[in-house]
C-alpha cells in the first residue's frame, strides 16, 4: 500500500525510462484524487481522471507512462488475499475482462476515498498495535472497499440475470450461472480447447444451451468469446512478453504457425511480426 506519487518517486528510473510492458501478477488498484493518470492495460492506453479507479488485474499486460501530476492511494494485493466466500462474491469485479477503469456512483465516492485513505494509514501504522490486529484491520478495510466498488457501473453482480431474463427468473439465473462457469473454464482451457462443443461437454450441457447463456450475458457467441480470449493472450505475449509468432502459435494450440498468422491478421489487421515490431517501437 502506497501512493502514486510515492511510487513514482521511489522508482525514478523504472519502468518508464524507457516505458517497458510487463505482465501483472498482483492486483494494482489506484484511486486518482488529483491530476490525471495514463496507463496501458492490455495494449490500450487508459486515462484515469480524479474520482476514478484504475484496476490492473493479474494476467493483464501493463505499461506505465512517464510520471505526471497524478496523486492518490495505490493498493497492491495478491490474488489469494481474499477469503474464498468473498472471492466468489467479487468474481465479476476481479475477473480479467472487468473494466480497467471504474467510475463509482457519486454517492459512494467520498466513502471509497476515505476508506482507501484509512487503509493507507493502517498500512503505515505497522508497530502501532499488535501485528494480528494490524493485519485484521487491513483485511477488513480492503474487503469493505472492494465490496463497495463492486456496485460500480459496468460490474454485473454474481448470478444476476439480464433485464430481459429477469422475467424468466429461474431460467435467467441458470444461464447467468452457466456463463460464469464457462468463463472459469475458458480461463483454464483456452490454450487447448477451441470449440463450443468442448466447453459444453466440460460443463455438462448442450452447445445450444451454452450459446444462449453466452448471448444473454454478452450478445456474443461462444466461439467469438473463445477467439477473443486467444487473441488477447497473443497480444500479451507478442507485445509485453516479446515471444515470437511460432512460440505463441504453439502455446495457443495452433497446429500451423501460418494458421495463427491468418487468425491474428484477420482480427487485428496486422501480422504477428508487424504487431510485435510496433510494440517494440512504442516501448523504445
Amino acid at each position: 500500500m502506497s501512493t502514486v506519487e510515492d511510487f513514482f518517486a521511489q522508482h525514478d528510473d523504472w519502468p518508464w525510462n524507457p516505458p517497458r510492458p510487463g505482465r501483472a501478477t498482483f492486483h494494482y488498484l489506484i484511486l486518482v484524487t488529483e491530476g490525471e493518470l495514463r496507463h496501458d492495460v492490455d495494449h490500450v492506453t487508459r486515462t484515469v481522471a480524479p474520482g476514478q479507479w484504475l484496476w490492473v488485474r493479474p494476467g493483464h499486460a501493463q505499461c506505465w507512462h512517464p510520471p505526471g501530476a497524478a496523486r492518490g492511494p495505490f493498493i497492491l494485493f495478491e490474488p489469494d488475499v481474499l477469503r474464498p466466500d468473498l472471492a466468489r462474491l467479487l468474481a465479476p469485479l476481479t475477473a480479467h475482462e472487468a473494466p480497467a477503469v471504474l467510475s463509482p456512483d457519486p454517492d459512494d465516492a467520498a466513502w471509497l476515498r476515505q476508506t482507501a485513505l484509512q487503509l493507507l494509514d493502517e498500512h503505515r501504522a505497522l508497530g502501532r498495535r499488535p501485528l494480528d490486529i494490524h493485519h485484521a484491520l487491513r483485511r477488513s478495510l480492503l474487503e469493505s472497499l472492494l465490496l463497495r466498488l463492486a456496485d460500480s457501473p459496468g460490474i454485473a453482480p454474481v448470478g444476476t440475470a439480464t433485464a430481459a431474463a429477469t422475467a424468466r427468473a429461474g431460467r435467467g439465473r441458470g444461464r447467468a450461472d452457466r456463463y460464469g462457469r464457462f468463463l472459469d473454464a475458458l480461463e483454464l482451457h483456452f490454450r487447448e480447447l477451441h470449440q463450443a462443443a468442448d466447453y459444453a461437454e466440460l460443463l455438462g450441457c448442450s452447445v445450444r444451451t451454452l450459446s444462449r447463456a453466452a448471448r444473454d450475458a454478452t450478445g456474443k457467441g461462444v466461439r467469438e468469446l473463445i477467439d477473443e480470449r486467444r487473441l488477447l493472450e497473443a497480444r500479451r505475449l507478442l507485445g509485453g512478453a516479446r515471444w515470437d509468432a511460432r512460440a505463441v502459435a504453439v502455446h495457443l494450440g495452433f497446429t500451423d504457425p501460418a494458421n495463427f498468422g491468418r487468425f491474428f491478421r484477420d482480427r487485428t489487421g496486422l501480422t504477428p511480426a508487424a504487431f510485435a515490431a510496433r510494440a517494440a517501437r512504442t516501448d523504445a
